[in-house]
């Protein structure tokens, strides 16, 4: 096994045990990056002298008994919508061509700290308004999207040019693209982790969190870059945690809600079956299965849309008034939609969210965790424009993505997307796990213990 072949966890104990140095394994990705990478489209940019400069810091420090913990001398990448200091955040757009960051932001601040190596910043669908992410290419298929808004993110991580990443997460936008690519992905509560330094998409629904290759690996990145910062408005406070699963994978006592609504309606066969299975699998770890039915399925859509476009069109405002030819077609439209909603429906929204976080509350009173499909097809090819169901129903592939993922964005649940096989095609499937507000513990527990029954992952190889 090469060391880009290594999970976050493995690699962690290796450095710690000088086993493995993190220059050893900085080279690995970075060479790993020269042979797929041309072909994926994953990065913006790398920036492979900053990467061995500070892999030889971590290494240094390691060797004189200064080790910082798991995440020292790890390489990451980071979403081009994440300031750090001195380097471009252009957000995927032209708009943004010549924005440079003149502070961390906290969560890159937080990884520094920790020791962890930036390899580069990893692409985006324009700011972050996109389920696609059109310049890079599934791990899998270098002939289907690679799922978006984190595409890039996801894309690194799969394919071993980067050990883990950061996402955000305003309608799926961590989990879609992780599903998609075969790997875990973890929006936390919202407010969980600090957005301070990010480019928004939409303040009241944006979340940012790690994208892995295990949920181990997940959970100690999420204990790097939890905890509150008082510049971040939406920042809850809440003691540290140690969010590592620990190594049992009896679920005895734990109750899974499997949806009757919702979850699996318009679902790809392949999906339904590959959850379900997975679903099969907790129980056999001793949970127990309870049929819930999701609370206000009619209004999930148009009210994430009733918060989303008008903060985003907020946000965009001036820019899009004055430069509104440097924005891709598609952000543009949406934008410019934003622009025709009245005051009454976004209080609307508001209300509906208020309404549904209080029956989310209730639905967590009765099961610790729900279990369903995070996305309801695998990767489609790229270009394609609309997904059919047998039903009649047709959905643009946006919106098709974005349907299971959206009640976690509006009631700020925390999400958890873990892969459980492929379709015939070979292209991932992901498992959906969704918790009370600041149950990432039981969330990880779950996910890692299904993991557990689970042949080792290795990097795709679409390259």
């Amino acid at each position: 096994m090469q060391p880009y072949e290594l999970s976050l966890a493995a690699a962690a104990d290796a450095i710690r045990s000088r086993r493995l140095s993190p220059v050893e394994l900085v080279d690995s990705v970075l060479e790993r990056i020269d042979s797929v990478e041309p072909h994926l489209g994953a990065y913006v940019t790398v920036t492979a002298e900053r990467a061995r400069r500070a892999a030889g810091e971590a290494e240094h420090e390691v060797a004189h008994g200064r080790y910082r913990g798991p995440l020292h001398g790890i390489p990451m990448g980071l979403k081009d919508l994440i300031d750090v200091d001195g380097m471009a955040t252009t957000a995927g757009s032209r708009v943004r061509a010549d924005h440079r960051a003149t502070a961390d932001s906290t969560v890159a601040a937080r990884l520094g700290a920790a020791g962890a190596v930036l390899l580069g910043k990893t692409h985006t669908h324009e700011f972050a308004f996109g389920l696609t992410t059109p310049q890079t290419r599934n791990a899998w298929d270098r002939g289907r999207v690679a799922g978006g808004s984190s595409g890039g993110s996801a894309v690194a991580v799969a394919s071993g040019t980067a050990t883990f990443a950061l996402g955000t997460d305003t309608g799926g936008s961590i989990r879609v693209p992780a599903a998609l690519n075969g790997v875990v992905g973890l929006k936390p509560t919202y407010g969980l982790v600090p957005r301070h330094g990010v480019t928004s998409l939409s303040w009241s629904l944006d979340h940012v969190g790690p994208i892995t290759r295990t949920v181990e690996d997940a959970a100690l990145v999420l204990g790097a870059l939890a905890g509150h910062d008082p510049r971040d408005p939406a920042s809850l406070s809440v003691p540290a945690t140690d969010y590592r699963p620990g190594a049992g994978t009896d679920l005895t006592g734990l109750r899974i809600g499997l949806p009757r609504t919702y979850y699996f309606d318009n679902v790809d066969p392949n999906v339904e079956s590959a959850v379900r299975q997975a679903v099969g699998q907790l129980e056999a770890l001793g949970a127990r299965l309870v049929e819930v039915d999701i609370p206000m399925t009619r209004y999930i859509q148009a009210t994430l849309w009733g918060l989303l476009l008008p903060e985003a069109g907020a946000y965009h405002e001036s820019s899009l008034r004055t430069v509104p030819e440097l924005y891709q077609e598609d952000v543009r439209i949406l934008l410019e939609a934003s622009e025709l909603m009245n005051a009454v429906d976004h209080v609307r929204a508001q209300r509906a969210r208020t309404l549904m976080r209080a029956e989310w509350a209730e639905l967590l009173d009765r099961v610790d965790v729900i279990a369903a499909p995070s996305v309801p097809v695998p990767a489609v090819g790229a270009g394609q424009a609309t997904v059919g169901w047998p039903d009649g129903t047709v959905e643009s592939v946006s919106d098709a993505y974005v349907r299971l993922c959206a009640p976690a964005n509006i009631t700020g649940v925390p999400a958890l997307t873990v892969p459980v096989g492929h379709d015939p095609a070979g292209m991932p499937i992901g498992m959906q796990l969704l918790g009370r507000p600041l149950g990432e513990c039981t969330l990880l527990r779950v996910g890692h213990a299904y993991e557990q029954t689970q042949p080792a992952r290795q990097p795709a190889t679409a390259a």
